[in-house]
């Protein structure tokens, strides 16, 4: 099991998770469900991380120079996506790579989006394979004259396809 988060205010386990940029820079917070009231959190309309951030750091976050970067294609500027933590393009993903790829790493796996494949369409991939494997060998069995060996493969591939046709399909 994973390491338990403490409150960053008061120590208790945390439950509320924030990440947020401010000035070029990475800020991570974790808190309790009562802080996180205490602070706002829970009305996106009167909170801000930046502040929680200089509350919770008396030295608060050190300055850094904004590059002036803004997308080409909507004007999204690098200070608002700082302020918001929003893009206003999928253009802006490449604008403002320097800035989100160390962010993206951080916060997941990896940099690119790989997906999931669903566990019962991969059962069922599996079960095709499978058949087209028995087809191939029965196909090879017969070229070969070797009938026995062929109705083993006919019986094998009645019954995956048996199994294939019970089996649920991916939803």
């Amino acid at each position: 099991m994973g390491k338990v988060l403490k409150c960053d205010l008061c120590e208790q386990p945390a439950t509320v998770h924030l990440t947020q940029i401010v000035n070029n820079k990475i800020h991570k917070v974790d808190l309790c469900e009562k802080c996180a009231q205490e602070k706002g959190v829970t009305d996106p309309n009167g909170f801000s991380l930046a502040d929680l951030l200089m509350k919770g750091n008396p030295s608060g976050p050190s300055p850094v120079a904004s590059s002036g970067v803004s997308c080409p294609t909507c004007g999204c500027a690098e200070k608002d996506f700082q302020s918001t933590g929003r893009l206003g393009c999928p253009d802006c993903y490449e604008t403002f790579a320097e800035i989100l790829y160390p962010l993206l790493r951080k916060m997941h796996k990896g940099t690119h989006h790989t997906g999931k494949v669903p566990v019962r369409a991969l059962a069922r991939k599996t079960l095709m394979e499978k058949i087209q494997m028995a087809e191939d060998q029965l196909q090879k069995a017969i070229a070969d004259e070797e009938y026995e060996k062929a109705a083993k493969f006919r019986d094998q591939i009645k019954e995956l396809k048996d199994e294939f046709s019970t089996a649920p399909s991916p939803s």
